[in-house]
C-alpha cells in the first residue's frame, strides 16, 4: 500500500484497538456493563477492520494477469465495503441487540463502580491519538476541500474509512461515559441501556455511509476533476492535437488511472506523425497526471458528427462542442 493508503494510520487505529478492546472485556467482565460490552465489541470490529483495510493492501499490489489484465488495484475497495458490513453486523446490530436486553432487564453497577469510567477515559486519550494520526496522514491529500468532501471524493480508501472510525469511536465513547456515568449516579441501569443503544445507531449510521461510499469507488468512479483538467490542458498543449472530441476516465485502483480519449488530428497529416503525436500526447499526459497509467488514443478527424457522439447510458461527454477550444468546451 502506498502511502497515501494511510498505512501509518491504520497501524496506530489497530494498535489502539486492540489494547482498548481487552481493556474493555475486562472492565466488563468486573462489572457486568452493557455499554462496556457493546464499546468492547466496537473496538473488536474496529480491529478486524484495520486488519481488513492491510490485507486487501497488500492484495492490490499484486502484478496484473491475463484474467485481470488491468490489476487488482480495485481489491482495495472491495475489502473498504466488507469494513462497512463488519461494523454494521457486529458492532451496530450487536449494540442495538444488548441495548434491548439491557433495557428489559435493567441492573445497576454494583461491583468495580467507578472502573469503567477510568477504562472509557483511558480509552479517549488512546482513540484521540489515532483519530489526530489520522488526521495528519490525511491533511496533505485532503488539501483545501473540507473533511465531508475529502470523505466523499478520496479514491484512496483507507484514510476515510479509519477517519469515520475513530471519529465513531470517539463518540462512541463519549455515549458509553454518559450512560456508565448516570447509572453509577442514579443507580439505575436504564441509562446503561440508553448508551448502549446510542452506539448502536452510531455503528450503524456510520456503516451506512461507508457501504455508500464505497460502493461508489467499486462501480468505478472518473478522474477528479482537477485531474480532468490536467488531463485535458497536457493533451492539447503540444502540436498535431487539434482538440479532445470525446474523453472517459476511470479509476483502476487509487493510484491507477485509465484514460481514454478521441483526439482531433490535422487530416493532412502521415500516420508517421500522427502516431508520433499520440506518444507525445501520452507522455505529456503522465507528466501532468502520474497515475494516468493505462491511456488510449484515438486519433480522428473532428466534425460536429464526431463530436456528437452519443455518450454510454447514463454518463455525459467530458468534452465535446462545435466551437474549437484548447480544452474543449
Amino acid at each position: 500500500m502506498s502511502a497515501g493508503g494511510g498505512t501509518r494510520a491504520i497501524l496506530a487505529a489497530l494498535a489502539a484497538n486492540l489494547g482498548i478492546a481487552l481493556t474493555k472485556f475486562v472492565a466488563f467482565v468486573l462489572t457486568m456493563s452493557s455499554s462496556m460490552l457493546a464499546e468492547a465489541i466496537h473496538s473488536v470490529a474496529d480491529s478486524g477492520n484495520q486488519a481488513l483495510l492491510l490485507v486487501g493492501g497488500r492484495r492490490a499490489r499484486r502484478t496484473a494477469t491475463p484474467q485481470h489484465p488491468f490489476g487488482y488495484g480495485r481489491e482495495r475497495y472491495v475489502y473498504a465495503f466488507i469494513v462497512s458490513i463488519v461494523l454494521f453486523s457486529m458492532g451496530g446490530l450487536f449494540a442495538l441487540y444488548e441495548a434491548y436486553h439491557k433495557l428489559k432487564e435493567r441492573h445497576p453497577i454494583e461491583s468495580w463502580q467507578w472502573l469503567p469510567v477510568l477504562v472509557l477515559v483511558v480509552a479517549l486519550c488512546l482513540e484521540g491519538y489515532s483519530f489526530r494520526t489520522a488526521i495528519h496522514e490525511s491533511n496533505p491529500l485532503r488539501g483545501k476541500a473540507t473533511w465531508r468532501q475529502f470523505v466523499r471524493r478520496a479514491k484512496a480508501p483507507e484514510l476515510p474509512v479509519v477517519l469515520l472510525e475513530d471519529f465513531g469511536a470517539l463518540l462512541g465513547l463519549l455515549f458509553a461515559l454518559f450512560g456508565v456515568t448516570m447509572t453509577l449516579v442514579t443507580h439505575d441501569g436504564l441509562w446503561d441501556g440508553i448508551g448502549t443503544g446510542m452506539i448502536g445507531v452510531l455503528l450503524v449510521v456510520i456503516a451506512g455511509i461507508l457501504a455508500l461510499e464505497t460502493k461508489s469507488l467499486l462501480l468505478g468512479e472518473a478522474a477528479t476533476p482537477e485531474d480532468v483538467a490536467r488531463i485535458e490542458r497536457a493533451a492539447c498543449a503540444g502540436e498535431g492535437v487539434e482538440r479532445i472530441i470525446h474523453m472517459r476516465t476511470l479509476h483502476l485502483g487509487p493510484e491507477e488511472l485509465l484514460v481514454a480519449a478521441k483526439i482531433a488530428v490535422n487530416r493532412r497529416e502521415t500516420a508517421d506523425r500522427v502516431a508520433q503525436v499520440i506518444d507525445e500526447a501520452e507522455a505529456r499526459i503522465r507528466a501532468a497526471v502520474p497515475i494516468a497509467r493505462v491511456i488510449y488514443l484515438e486519433p480522428d478527424i473532428y466534425s460536429a458528427v464526431a463530436a456528437a457522439e452519443p455518450p454510454p447510458p447514463g454518463a455525459a461527454p467530458t468534452t465535446a462542442g462545435s466551437e474549437p477550444s484548447p480544452t474543449a468546451g
